[in-house]
């Protein structure tokens, strides 16, 4: 192979010709790039102002060549190409199907054309199906241990789909969903390709085929997992593998923040998930509510009933844990509880019956209203003792025709996901997730507040001075609207911006409890030195922004967004982002002052420090 280039006076257009100038064999070595810049005397840095061409002549084996010739405005760095035999895998080579591939998507990316890319996908498409594929039964075969030691760019990426291996470490710089298909890394591709339908298409299929590296053996291939019949977890759900997982029995977990902010209204897979139990087993044939503190006495209410005899209403709202950003109040000091990130909020639409309809329509009145302060709600999900899961509202917020408080059976337009409390769980829009009790069993109109554990001994605010031996349960109420809130979700923590690029994007996540609307995002790269105001989304991209919603009914987050340039000369970033609400609350600017021992309640502003390169 040749590679020249030559410096031009100015900028010239895109071209590019392919030219060639013999048979090529149909085995033909693997293309491999990589990227540097030389400074040698004689060689030609291309940079951002530069326009360059640049002249490839490979040869296949003795006859074949390709000759290329690109214009185009210069990449930085100098990006150099050799052919090589390649890597094999038990005496078998791979590279033979991968080079071609490369080759085209090389000419397409040098000469910034789609047209080149067509070309050579359609070319090499041609020439596979007249060259003959390796049988599957020559193919190495893989454990699920062997892939899984494949999870980086370091050692290798290399994923499986459908009982097939394919080492993707080649493929990752030109994904065109970024580096976010490393979540997949040293394991099965099915449910992130499950999450975004484009997958599914057939070109998208023949290219990962020319990364296919072996064959996945059968026992892994089957997944069967042989639980141990006394584990009360074993009839958990499945859970999506990109879920950070904070414990596993109980479940607990959240999505990376990359993939938090990709979509408006969160796939109910990637949804964060909170746990006290394990997930209860209900036959929705069998299922009943309870409903107790009428005057007409206990009311039994089938999953049918409910759905037919009461309007379906849809409500979007974010739920979060009181722990959200726990993590960060650990840093500061140190707290108990799951070591939360900024993923711990979720947005989704819900839709079921309004809590207040059907308690009016069972006897609810000023009679029961004289009395009766709380609505108690108790769910299917028991300890090891029998004790469910139980948690209480106000009753004025269980009533309101503003409250929007649902019996939901639905999430995302489908039935709720076990993990979201099939077949009925309550949505109080507003509220700490904790009083959205999941596989919903009992309700109870009362004069007091739950008695259970986590509405009198958990999920309560206390002051930074108070530690584990003096705290005083009783001196605090339990949490139920939650305060202004807002994270960066991108870039991540210590990622590093291109100088090259001159400025930075900046995205995250705002909301407030109690349905107070956001207003304004401020956004810093210099630690809170000057600011920026971010723009809000409140629907998915592409879509109609929706209106603002009635006064004191902002259930949903808004995403935000900001391009910023990047300070002159700076070698780090401090990003720093804080919202307000439409009452003017606003974020602290440091943990410490409203530490607690619970690590509740975090709502300070989100820094993250990035390197500049």
């Amino acid at each position: 192979m040749t590679l020249t280039s030559e410096r031009l006076a100015g900028p010239v257009s895109q071209s590019v010709s392919v030219e060639r100038e013999a048979a090529c064999s149909s085995a033909e070595p693997g293309l491999h790039l990589r990227r540097g810049v030389s400074n040698d005397t004689g060689q030609n840095q291309l940079n951002g102002t530069a326009y360059g061409r640049l002249t490839v002549q490979c040869s296949v084996y003795d006859t074949a060549k390709y000759s290329l010739v690109f214009s185009f405005p210069a990449l930085t760095g100098l990006l150099s190409l050799r052919w090589g035999s390649g890597s094999s895998h038990q005496g078998h080579n791979y590279y033979s199907s991968r080079g071609p591939r490369f080759r085209y998507v090389l000419t397409g990316l040098v000469a910034g054309t789609g047209a080149v890319l067509a070309y050579g996908l359609h070319h090499n498409k041609a020439e596979q199906a007249a060259t003959s594929v390796t049988h599957t039964s020559s193919l190495p075969v893989y454990s699920q241990e062997d892939v899984m030691k494949h999870s980086s760019l370091d050692e290798g990426v290399w994923v499986t789909y459908k009982g097939s291996v394919y080492d993707i470490t080649d493929f990752v710089a030109i994904h065109p969903g970024g580096d976010k298909i490393l979540l997949a890394a040293g394991g099965a591709l099915e449910p992130f390709w499950a999450l975004y339908a484009i997958h599914g298409q057939d070109h998208v299929l023949e290219i990962l085929s020319e990364y296919k590296v072996g064959v996945l053996r059968p026992e892994d291939c089957k997944k069967q997992e042989i639980a141990n019949s006394t584990d009360p977890y074993s009839t958990d759900p499945p859970r999506h593998p990109a879920l950070i997982v904070n414990s596993s029995k109980p479940f607990n977990g959240e999505p990376p923040p990359a993939l938090l902010t990709d979509n408006y209204i969160t796939p109910s897979a990637l949804f964060f998930k909170r746990n006290h139990f394990p997930v209860p087993q209900v036959d929705p044939s069998k299922y009943r509510l309870q409903i107790e503190g009428l005057l007409g006495g206990t009311v039994s209410l089938t999953l049918e009933e409910l759905k037919s005899r009461f309007p379906k209403h849809t409500v979007t709202a974010a739920l979060q844990c009181a722990g959200n950003r726990r993590s960060d109040m650990h840093k500061a000091k140190q707290v108990k509880g799951l070591n939360w990130g900024v993923a711990a909020i979720s947005n989704a639409t819900w839709s079921g019956a309004r809590l207040r309809d059907v308690l009016y329509h069972y006897g609810f009145g000023p009679e029961v209203a004289a009395k009766a302060r709380h609505v108690q709600f108790e769910g299917l999900d028991l300890d090891v003792t029998g004790t469910s899961y139980g948690a209480s509202i106000p009753l004025n917020k269980a009533v309101s025709e503003e409250g929007d408080v649902l019996l939901a059976y639905e999430m995302n337009g489908e039935d709720l996901p076990k993990d979201h409390g099939y077949p009925v769980r309550v949505i109080v829009p507003g509220t700490v997730g904790a009083r959205n009790v999941k596989w919903l069993g009992k309700i109870i109109v009362s004069e007091e507040e739950s008695q259970s554990h986590w509405q009198q001994k958990d999920y309560k605010g206390f002051a930074p001075g108070a530690d584990w031996d003096t705290v005083d349960y009783n001196s605090a109420p339990a949490i139920q609207e939650l305060p202004i809130q807002s994270a960066i979700t991108q870039p991540a923590e210590g990622s590093i911006v291109d100088s090259s690029m001159e400025e930075v994007t900046v995205k995250g996540y705002a909301w407030s409890g109690g349905g107070r609307e956001v207003v304004r995002v401020d956004v810093s790269v210099d630690g809170g030195k000057t600011w920026h105001v971010a723009e809000l989304q409140n629907s998915e991209k592409g879509q109609k922004p929706e209106l603002s919603p009635p006064p004191g009914q902002a259930w949903a987050w808004k995403l935000w967004e900001i391009t910023i340039p990047l300070p002159e000369g700076a070698q780090e970033l401090e990003l720093v982002c804080k919202a307000v609400d439409s009452s003017y609350n606003l974020q602290p600017d440091t943990v410490l002052p409203i530490w607690n021992l619970r690590g509740v309640l975090n709502n300070a502003w989100h820094r993250v420090k990035v390197k500049v390169n």
